[in-house]
């Protein structure tokens, strides 16, 4: 595989080229405005500084060698060259649906399509082209370069040789990943959102202030981060987009967004990527 093609410039697709930038692969990276793109290579040059002042990119790329690797452009039709494309789009089928159908017409017929996405199904994802034995689901940890692990989902219709190129192309990341069946959710997502969601209630029910919240996750179960601080991480429209898609697609009460998750969203408080979530950021 010689080009890589990474659709979709937010956080998630960010971290997605610079990690394949830094292990050697050429990056196309697509999205829809200038300005997005002009912000995500400020992203990576401060990305690639912050990593090597812990010494944590152990290849020694300065931030204009690894953006050497990288196109920034908004011409899906360069995709022509692609061999391998990861998707990044928002958590909107009807974005995805979009998106793919217009990969699916431009990208050539050995092209392989792995879908980054948070919750929606992989068999739907593959049902919007015309390859659907070449569609996966590759779901990255945030924040991808420092990550080594990676879920990856076979849907309904993904051969075993679409999985075992995936695996090929993690492993030249430096990455190992977990093969799970297509489920909406996957592993991840389907036991992380609903404690999310759970400890959004509890901030709403006024049971304890999300610090408390998330200082008991560290201090009693040892875990890094806390839920909430998780959400802020992930992005909270993230997180509601990923519950609507539960919600939808197991028609369960138990995935039904907290009311205080959506009027967060909706005030603009996506977390750390909007300067403020749960916890105030700066920068």
């Amino acid at each position: 595989m010689k080009t890589i093609g990474v659709v979709g410039a937010g956080v998630m697709g960010v971290g997605v080229a610079q990690d394949l930038a830094q292990t050697g692969h050429k990056v196309l990276l697509i999205d829809l405005a200038e300005p997005i793109l002009e912000r995500a290579e400020r992203e990576i040059r401060q990305n690639v500084r912050f990593q090597s002042m812990f010494k944590k990119d152990k290849k020694g790329l300065s931030p204009d060698q690894v953006i050497e690797q990288i196109r920034f452009t908004t011409d899906y039709n360069l995709l022509a060259t692609a061999d391998f494309i990861i998707e990044n789009v928002t958590e909107k089928w009807e974005l995805k649906r979009e998106v793919y159908a217009r990969l699916d017409a431009i990208c050539p017929e050995k092209c392989l399509f792995a879908s980054n996405t948070s919750a929606i199904p992989i068999t739907r994802i593959g049902s919007a082209t015309k390859r659907p034995s070449q569609v996966l689901g590759m779901h990255f940890m945030n924040p991808v370069p420092m990550k080594t692990m990676v879920e990856v989902i076979r849907g309904y219709h993904t051969s075993e040789e679409t999985i075992e190129t995936a695996r090929q192309l993690l492993k030249s990341m430096n990455k190992e990943c977990v093969i799970v069946n297509d489920s909406p959710g996957f592993v991840s997502n389907r036991v992380l959102m609903l404690t999310v969601n759970e400890a959004i209630f509890l901030v709403q029910d006024g049971v304890a202030a999300a610090e408390d919240v998330d200082k008991i996750f560290r201090s009693c179960f040892e875990h890094k981060m806390g839920p909430l601080e998780t959400a802020d991480l992930i992005g909270l429209d993230t997180i509601l987009y990923s519950l609507e898609v539960l919600y939808d697609s197991f028609n369960d009460g138990k995935y039904r967004p907290c009311p205080l998750l959506k009027k967060m969203v909706d005030a603009g408080l996506h977390g750390r990527k909007s300067g403020k979530g749960f916890y105030p950021y700066q920068g």
